[in-house]
Order: structure tokens, then sequence, then C-alpha cells
């Protein structure tokens, strides 16, 4: 029997660090991205315990008292950090399994207490390089792969965005119409000490790569469409995504499985679910913004999508190493 520990950090007690925008607070952040920790939190869970000789525990807190089906809850002491309950219910079991942002470091910190025996994902290295968007983006740049990068001084481009550099599900990213402001509104953020990025806005479709990572390889799982709004103020917001969206054996599905292959290639140590946010240009083809060394939403109905236990497939691959 294999004892599986799920862990999402905001339904577990954690709190999201600043979030580079004073008009969003830890709590706010929080508000916004726990319906997705939870949602990403329950699908893994729901593929475990449909997995056989599997024994399931989840993290429970105040904020999210349930947890599914027969999943064992379990859930941090008084006073207890974040950190100090995921290593100690680590060392409970033979595998955890994480859902956090990189965002001030957090993925990263879970992994050195989990220790790279037990844990499931990415390694401490490709973690370390996917967490700042703006050294993905040089990183793989530099290796063919067009970004962002590659319209820094392109007439066309007509609005640029402003984002944390290590921030997720878009919380306090803001679009601008007119790069002074924008450089303004990255000097005013950077000062205040969140880390920022700052790239030109890429018009075209938002999608997303799923993939399995492992040490011999990458499998490309599913071509996902984003759903992306941008309110009056510049403020971007994800409202979800539809799995499975565009066909693998499609054009834009060998093209972007062939982007696949590189990042997977130019980033060695991604492990696990790895996922890949592209803009289509209509004229460059895929475009990368970024790279998640973790779960993310399109995990949620991917299994039944593919009819197959995504989960069982990824504790395989961890089991041989």
């Amino acid at each position: 029997m294999k004892r599986v520990f799920v862990y999402e950090y905001l339904s577990g007690g954690g709190l999201i660090p600043s979030a580079g925008d004073a008009t969003v607070n830890d709590e706010a952040a929080a508000a916004e991205l726990l319906p997705l920790g939870l949602s990403m939190r329950d699908a893994l869970a729901q593929d475990l315990l449909q997995a056989d000789g599997v024994m399931v525990s989840v993290a429970a807190s105040a904020r999210a008292p349930r947890v599914p089906g027969n999943a064992e809850p379990v859930r941090p002491r008084g006073g207890e950090s974040p950190f100090d309950f995921v290593a100690r219910q680590a060392a409970l079991h033979d595998v955890a399994w994480v859902v956090a942002p990189e965002t001030g470091g957090l993925l990263a910190r879970m992994q050195q207490v989990i220790g790279a025996a037990r844990w499931l994902g990415c390694s401490a290295q490709a973690i370390a390089l996917t967490s700042g968007k703006r050294a993905t983006l040089q990183h793989l740049a530099g290796q063919g792969v067009t970004t962002p990068l590659a319209f820094e001084h392109a007439p066309e481009v007509d609005r640029w965005v402003v984002k944390p550099d290590d921030g997720a599900g878009g919380v306090a990213t803001r679009v601008h119409t007119w790069q002074d402001d924008a450089l303004s509104d990255w000097d005013r953020r950077s000062t205040a000490g969140s880390p920022m990025a700052i790239e030109p806005w890429v018009d075209g479709e938002p999608l997303s790569v799923s993939m399995l990572c492992t040490a011999q390889g990458s499998e490309v799982l599913s071509v996902n469409r984003q759903n992306i709004a941008i309110d009056a103020d510049g403020a971007l917001s994800f409202e979800g995504v539809e799995v499975n969206a565009i066909a693998l054996d499609s054009e834009r599905g060998r093209a972007l499985s062939r982007l696949a292959a590189q990042v997977a290639k130019g980033i060695p140590g991604l492990r696990g679910f790895v996922g890949i946010d592209v803009v289509w240009h209509p004229r460059c083809g895929p475009v990368l913004i970024e790279v998640n060394p973790r779960v993310t939403c399109a995990y949620v109905g991917l299994s039944a999508a593919l009819g197959r236990n995504l989960a069982a497939d990824l504790l395989r691959e961890h089991a041989h190493g």
C-alpha cells in the first residue's frame, strides 16, 4: 500500500505572500486563488482514490475543512507553520504531492522540506529557474524558443504587461496601453520590494500545454484554451480553462508539441505534471509566456477527457525514478 499525502497550500491553511500590488493583499490573493487550488486538490485526490494500492491523506484546515471521498483529512497543529506541517506529514507518507504557487519561493521551499525522495514533481533546479518568469524567458529564448522578448522592439506592440515575476493565476497582473505607464508601474512596484516582470503584450489566442515529464522524456497530454479577461483598468484575471480543446494531431497541436519538446529539453529536471502558457500569435505562431513547474488548473477534468488516470501514471513514473 502506497501512502500519498496531498497538500494544497491555501486549503491547507497557508497565505500567499505579497503579490506585488498594494491593492492586492494576502487575503485578497488567497480568496482569488482558493477556488482554483481546491479544484486541483480535489481532482488529484479523486484520481488517487481510484488508483489501486493507494492510501490518500489530504490536508484540511478551517478554510477548507472537508476533503474528497474517503481520503483521510490531516490538519496542522496549533501554531504549526505550513512548512513544519508538510515536513511532518511527508515523513509519515511515501509520496507527497504539493499544489502551491511559486510566489515568494513557496514551491521551492516545499520541495526542500519534503526532500527529493518523497517529492512528486520537478527538481529543485527546475523550480528555481521557472519560478522567475523573466529568467525563464531569457533562458528559453537563448535556445531558440519564441517568447515575448522577441517583440520588445516590434513596432506593432501597443500594450505592455506588468506582473509579479514569481506570480500565479494572474494575481496583480496589469496591462497598459502605454509603455511609459508600464515602466512607471514596474518601477513603483519593484521599489516596493516585490520582484516584477515587464514584457510586451502578445496578441493572439491564449492557450496552455499540459505535459507529463520523466527522466526518459516528455509526453504532451493536451492543448487547452485559456479564458483571460482584462477590465477597464487593465487588471487581468484568469477565468478558467477548456481542457483538451485542440487536437494533438492538428497543425496547432503538432506545433505546440514541438514547442513542449523544446521546453522539456531546455529545462532539465522538469518532472511530473508541467504546464506551459502560450499565446498563438496570428503571424508568429506559438509564443511561450511561462512555464509552470507544477499541477495547473488544466489537470481538472483531464483524466476523464483522456480516459486515463493521470495520478496513477504519475505515481508509476515517480516509483521508477
